[in-house]
């Protein structure tokens, strides 16, 4: 459970109740948010001046909870509280380092359909459930569904082939359909802060991450706007990640780069606002005789590699 702190922006000057409603509507539920926007894009989102919205900037600025520095000793001190969650595979945790996904950072899967990453992700939520010495991390899941694509029967099969008790599984999963892109923010934002305030929350999951984005922000006028709302989405997902020591996964779509003449033109959706805020990147591609590839594509400290998995009825498996 969290003691995250509830930002009352009526405490800002020129802020009352119907301004607050509208900035959290639009993604700037605390102070830190408003601290570090613009006085322009402030004003159109509230309604306000840009003189008044610069004003309230500047009072966030002095209300934001914004951290301290910590030591390189005390850093690797806090990172002994870490956890790992297993993904079912040797070969896909190896690309881990062996320990599989890491608390408090965001993995992104992405690839083509029919790579498996709605599957990975229904894998990691029921491993989730499991017990640590099992590779688990002993707590609840959060799935944010974007496309329809969750199906309790997989989570029953995935569960039955582990000998987990089905009933408990599902208990522990919780899910929310969002119907557009502002749902998909305050489902994280309001919804699930307040759950993880009675349950412990250690893995949420957003899949997928940018569909509603690009199809509700079409053409390059839009794109500004989109990469904004996304940018904050993507941080408010590594923070709710950092505060309740969770792992955070997030499936993305892929586009094809035509000006690409040589070598794989596969890229993911959302550009760099996606790649610099995720911890890991997976990159997965359909592999001969119905096997699967995943590569890591961005790490901190693992290198560039394969490995090989299947996708069956049981659930994730080595290839």
């Amino acid at each position: 459970m969290t003691d995250e702190p509830i930002d009352d922006l009526t405490d800002l000057p020129g802020v009352g109740k119907l301004t607050a409603e509208k900035l959290k509507e639009s993604g700037y539920g605390d102070f830190m948010t408003i601290a570090v926007a613009t006085p322009k894009e402030l004003a159109e989102l509230g309604g306000l001046t840009e003189e008044g919205a610069a004003k309230i900037i500047h009072a966030a600025m002095g209300l934001a909870d914004v951290g301290e520095f910590l030591t390189t000793a005390e850093l690797k001190e806090k990172r002994k509280n870490l956890m790992y969650l297993s993904t079912g595979s040797k070969q896909l945790d190896g690309l881990f380092g062996g320990k599989g996904l890491e608390t408090g950072s965001i993995t992104e899967f992405y690839g083509e359909f029919g790579t498996g990453k709605t599957q990975i992700a229904l894998q990691l939520a029921v491993n989730a459930t499991r017990p640590v010495e099992d590779g688990g991390l002993g707590g609840h899941v959060l799935i944010i569904d974007t496309e329809n694509t969750f199906r309790p029967k997989r989570i029953e099969e995935m569960a039955t082939a582990l000998g987990l008790d089905v009933d408990e599984t599902f208990a522990k999963i919780h899910v929310a359909r969002a119907f557009n892109s502002a749902h998909q923010i305050i489902l994280l934002k309001k919804k699930a802060n307040e759950l993880a305030k009675t349950i412990p929350i250690k893995l949420v999951i957003v899949d997928s991450l940018t569909a509603h984005f690009r199809s509700e922000f079409l053409g390059r006028g839009n794109l500004g706007p989109r990469q904004g709302l996304l940018n904050n989405h993507m941080h408010d997902l590594l923070r709710f990640a950092d505060i309740n020591n969770a792992v955070a996964v997030v499936t993305n779509q892929v586009l094809t780069n035509v000006g690409q003449m040589f070598g794989d033109a596969t890229k993911p959706v959302g550009g760099n606002i996606v790649g610099h805020t995720s911890t890991y990147r997976l990159y997965l591609r359909k592999g001969k005789a119905g096997k699967k590839v995943a590569r890591m594509i961005d790490s901190p400290e693992n290198p560039d590699e394969e490995a090989i998995y299947t996708l069956g009825q049981e659930g994730i498996r080595d290839g």
